[in-house]
């Protein structure tokens, strides 16, 4: 599962680390968005993805995918809250992803995200990110709707989950999922357009563990706070009843 992420990059920054093209069109500045520290699905916000079909090009998409199929705005709001992640075994087979798995795949940069620890019936925050703390790439799907009410074009994205490492198994001890991380050699391969299932499958398995690093942060995440969107929501916080518990 992943429902919260974070990319607090500049524009120039995300050109330079995915070799953009110098004339690329990037909505991010002329939208005058923020350093994203803290991005919750549930809020269907617009992120920069990379797609298949415009892989120089970053574009804003709106988290939750909606399918091309969708009749109405309505059962689009209703589906979107469902389609914020999509597991990687089954995109082949799901109505809402198999066409979009096998046509329209994209890459969603990120510095990192969030995963709740349950313990003794409490959860505590924590904070993912790669060891070496460069940018990374979600595997994800994209799609375009047209609402039919206005022919208006919504363009929006899915990210995928897998089986957990045995970091994420520590962190995400309930569900045990982690979203799809790519490595870096690998990102151009899941933007091709003529993956087979074996490849897609290839491509969807947990990242090493050995690469991710992660700590607790405090509950800063899921305060009622008028704005989380900072960069103390990602500093390290002692919870000492974990480090007992990580000493057993």
């Amino acid at each position: 599962m992943c429902f919260f992420y974070a990319l607090s990059q500049t524009a120039q920054s995300l050109k330079n680390r995915y070799q953009l093209a110098d004339d690329f069109a990037f909505e991010w500045e002329r939208e005058m968005m923020e350093p994203r520290y803290y991005v919750a699905g549930f809020d269907f916000p617009k992120m920069p993805v990379l797609t298949n079909e415009q892989p120089t090009r970053l574009q804003l998409f709106r988290w939750g995918l909606i399918p091309f199929w969708v009749k109405t705005a309505a059962q689009a709001a209703e589906i979107r809250v469902k389609t914020l992640n999509a597991r990687a075994e089954t995109v082949l087979e799901k109505p809402s992803f198999r066409q979009a798995a096998r046509q329209r795949r994209c890459l969603v940069p990120a510095d990192g995200f969030y995963e709740w620890r349950t313990f003794n019936g409490k959860k505590y925050p924590y904070y993912i990110y790669l060891r070496d703390k460069t940018v990374f790439s979600f595997a994800g799907l994209w799609e375009e709707w047209v609402d039919p009410a206005t022919g208006e074009i919504v363009k929006t994205y899915t990210i995928l989950t897998t089986a957990a490492n045995p970091l994420m198994a520590k962190i995400h001890n309930t569900k045990k999922r982690m979203p799809v991380i790519l490595p870096r050699q690998q990102e151009q391969d899941w933007l091709r357009g003529d993956l087979s299932a074996a490849e897609l499958r290839a491509l969807t398995k947990p990242l090493p563990a050995e690469w991710m690093a992660a700590h607790p942060i405090s509950r800063l995440i899921t305060a009622r706070v008028p704005n989380r969107n900072l960069p103390q929501i990602q500093e390290v916080y002692a919870y000492p009843e974990l480090d007992e518990l990580d000493e057993v």
